[in-house]
């Protein structure tokens, strides 16, 4: 703590707040992956969505990233890069991952021209583009209520996943759980809708 103490002087008040936040994610605290998940989850669905064009690979990349920074937040190091910088670097790296290994393309959506760094996706915004798709919805109506409960709060209503699990009354692992079986099995929905149904 001592080195980050150093390193966060450099950030702004703002960036000091995130990097304490990554520092207690790295000591395991699932309130503070919380908390950053509410703080900068609109960002880097909104870089992912541009990169991909994608709503659904987006939403698979956003859950990604913030299971990369649950288990790599010990490696940030506030005196190379801010927080959001880091963040939006996992973004990028795990959207031009996905675009290298060919995935598939399920749902297209035209964004207007605007910064990446700002954070221009309001909940409402958000919504607006999961809304468009009736294919995703179709999608979802295939899960089970477990997974499609999840992902709508998680995606929809813009719940974090701590926020879900007291909500549902259920253990955050299992939570996780079904937000992840769930977007494999909405992705693998979403393939067969291209080829020809459900």
């Amino acid at each position: 703590m001592q080195k980050l103490s150093k390193d966060v002087s450099k950030l702004t008040e703002k960036e000091q707040d995130l990097a304490v936040l990554i520092s207690r994610v790295a000591e395991g605290s699932e309130s503070a992956l919380s908390e950053l998940y509410d703080q900068t989850s609109r960002l880097v669905f909104g870089l992912a969505l541009r990169i991909l064009s994608n709503v659904s690979e987006a939403e698979e990349i956003t859950l990604d990233v913030f299971m990369q920074v649950w288990d790599k937040a010990a490696v940030y190091d506030p005196g190379r890069s801010s927080p959001l910088a880091w963040l939006l670097m996992l973004t990028r790296s795990r959207a031009i991952d996905r675009l290298r290994s060919g995935a598939k393309r399920e749902v297209m959506v035209e964004l207007p021209e605007q910064d990446i760094s700002s954070p221009v996706n309001t909940p409402e915004e958000t919504t607006i583009f999961l809304e468009k798709s009736q294919i995703i919805r179709g999608a979802l109506s295939k899960l089970n209520p477990q997974q499609r409960e999840t992902i709508e709060l998680a995606y929809f209503y813009g719940l974090t996943q701590s926020e879900i699990s007291k909500r549902l009354g259920q253990p955050l692992g299992t939570v996780k759980s079904a937000i992840r079986l769930g977007m494999l099995k909405l992705r693998e929905l979403l393939n067969r809708s291209e080829e020809g149904g459900y």
